[in-house]
Order: structure tokens, then sequence, then C-alpha cells
């Protein structure tokens, strides 16, 4: 039998899971003040877990003006 790709690679299972463990849910529910000490650890609401993106692009806009800052104003021919 052969071993699945992603347990070959040490680091492979540090990728976006769309799934959290129990206590990554705590850990987020902490952090927004949603969870406190006495809640009961069963039954917990659900935590929006989003990808985030390493580098957006610049919007269209700024992108124009950036391209006209660096063009060079052309010369008419004598």
């Amino acid at each position: 039998m052969s071993i699945d790709p992603s347990l070959k690679i040490k680091g492979a299972l540090s990728r976006h899971r769309n799934v959290l463990k129990r206590a990554e849910r705590i850990e987020q529910l902490k952090d927004e003040e949603r969870w406190s000490e006495g809640d009961s650890l069963l039954g917990l609401p659900k935590v929006a877990h989003r990808k985030s993106h390493a580098g957006r692009k610049e919007e269209p806009e700024k992108e124009a003006e950036a391209a006209a800052k660096t063009e060079t104003p052309k010369s008419e021919k004598p």
C-alpha cells in the first residue's frame, strides 16, 4: 500500500485546514470574547476560519497612477 503524499513531507500538513480542533476553537472564541472559563466545552458555537491571503494586487487605479509616474514624457520630433 502506498503512503498518502501529504504524509511524505514533514511540513505538508501545515497547510490551511477548514476544520479546527476544539482547543483551537476555544482559543479563537477567547480572542473574540465569546467564551469564558466556566462555559461548557461541548456544543461550542461555530467559528469562522478564513484563509488569509499573503499578498493582494494593488487596485487598478493605483496601478495606473504608478505606471503614469514611471513613464517618461516622449519628446516630439523636430
